[in-house]
């Protein structure tokens, strides 16, 4: 078992080293404010001032879908922009891990080749209007929002790879370098040539792919890559495996956040916003499982669903060293943060204690994915942010549906069930040790 463990860290710790995944991750983390606030706006527009809801008995329905107008100006620059904010956020943060001196270089051209990809004539059905037509030279949030994520995502590591290699070519710079010449003006002259053929290439590499295959290569990526990823990582059975591996790796001492969010993080965040668009649009949800549905019934406490593991020492625990850290860990895991409990009990290399941990948070995720599929509770349609406390997070989540909150209090206590036998063993095996 050890061995097994040791290998495991090894590669794990080799995967969340590789530069792409770990910009990846830093990109997403640059975006959390964005997608919190486009959840927050969704809510208050769809829930709190819908004029169909309870406001309306209040409040004029006119009154309130005016006042949504907030909302849905915040959600455009935010939630239908995402594609965008995330072409440049993964090139300037591949570009400060590849230590390039100008980041903001490989920033800025990303979301012009992001640009340059797009389709010049789309599809749209007018306000008024039954039948779809045709219109060319306007842009399509639905290009711009998670539609267009992994466009985002593939074109801003490959374009941010290729300018920087560029870059390194002394022939391909024009140096006006001097004391009278500003450093912006002297970067922005020294990568004028790298980013006119980088932006080249990738135009002549659409417009092949037009030719050849009828379609832009935005249609192309979404249909070949997103569409086949979120199916995968979205179904149960992906799902569950992805999040009983992420949680072995933090059993082990190894934070998943630096090895398994780089690879699912992606596909939940464009299933949640695809979620968060349905949502407010009115139209079905397209997706049961997805960033905040993880969040809000697989980190009830932090990962593992510890929450109950802390209930379960505060009413059966003997030991005085167990319910010092309880205590200890309690505020921190309120707020679903557990790494107190996790290396202070510890979790970490106890196999007794590994297994609830490991089991936990598939089990409840499990069962959420049933009484949502049967009906008995809404789907998450809101992005929270991860630290909001348990039973509230059902709450805000599924867009104030109350049944999600009596579901996660029932989860939790059942999880207080699977954690008692396990932590009676491993006070029995302290005491012997």
């Amino acid at each position: 078992m050890n061995k097994f463990f040791e290998k495991l860290g090894k590669a794990s710790q080799k995967l969340g080293g590789e530069i792409h995944l770990r910009s990846l991750r830093d990109a997403f983390a640059s975006l959390i404010p964005f997608i919190i606030i486009a959840g927050l706006m969704i809510f208050i527009n769809y829930v709190v001032i819908e004029p169909t809801g309870f406001m309306s008995k209040i409040i004029n329905p006119a009154t309130l879908t005016t006042w949504q107008d907030v909302g849905t100006s915040i959600n455009n620059g935010t939630l239908n922009f995402l594609a965008v904010l995330l072409a440049g956020a993964c090139a300037y943060h591949l570009a400060i891990n590849r230590k390039f001196e100008n980041p903001i270089a490989p920033a800025l051209l990303a979301i012009s080749i992001f640009v340059v990809l797009l389709p010049f004539v789309i599809s749209t059905t007018p306000v008024g209007v039954k039948e779809a037509v045709k219109v060319a030279g306007v842009i399509s949030y639905s290009s711009t929002n998670s539609g267009g994520m992994f466009v985002g995502i593939i074109t801003s590591l490959l374009s941010t790879e290729l300018f920087m290699w560029l870059s390194k070519n002394e022939k391909l710079k024009i140096n006006i370098g001097g004391e009278a010449v500003p450093p912006a003006v002297t970067k922005s002259f020294n990568s004028l040539i790298p980013i006119m053929i980088t932006i080249l290439i990738f135009a002549v590499v659409s417009f092949a792919i037009k030719q050849l295959f009828g379609t832009d290569i935005n249609s192309l990526i979404l249909k070949t890559i997103q569409r086949p990823l979120v199916a995968l990582v979205t179904s149960l059975p992906g799902f569950i495996i992805l999040m009983l591996l992420s949680n072995l790796l933090f059993a082990i001492g190894i934070h998943p956040g630096g090895v398994i969010a780089p690879i699912m993080d992606p596909v939940l965040y464009t299933a949640m916003n695809e979620n968060m668009t349905a949502f407010a649009q009115g139209q079905p949800i397209p997706h049961i499982i997805s960033m905040s549905f993880k969040d809000t019934f697989g980190v009830m406490g932090g990962s593992g669903n510890t929450i109950a593991l802390l209930i379960a020492i505060f009413l059966f625990s003997k030991r005085k060293d167990y319910r010092d850290i309880a205590k200890l860990s309690t505020a921190p895991g309120i707020f679903n943060i557990n790494e107190p409990v996790i290396f202070g009990l510890p979790i970490v290399f106890d196999l007794t204690l590994m297994i609830p941990f490991v089991l936990a948070s598939p089990i409840c995720l499990t069962v959420a994915y049933l009484v949502t599929e049967a009906g008995w509770m809404s789907p998450v349609v809101i992005q929270t942010p991860w630290t909001t406390p348990p039973i509230l997070s059902g709450f805000l989540a599924t867009g104030g549906d109350w049944r999600a909150s009596v579901f996660q209090i029932i989860m939790i206590a059942l999880t207080v069930l699977l954690y008692i036998p396990f932590l009676k063993v491993a006070e029995k095996k302290q005491i012997e040790e």
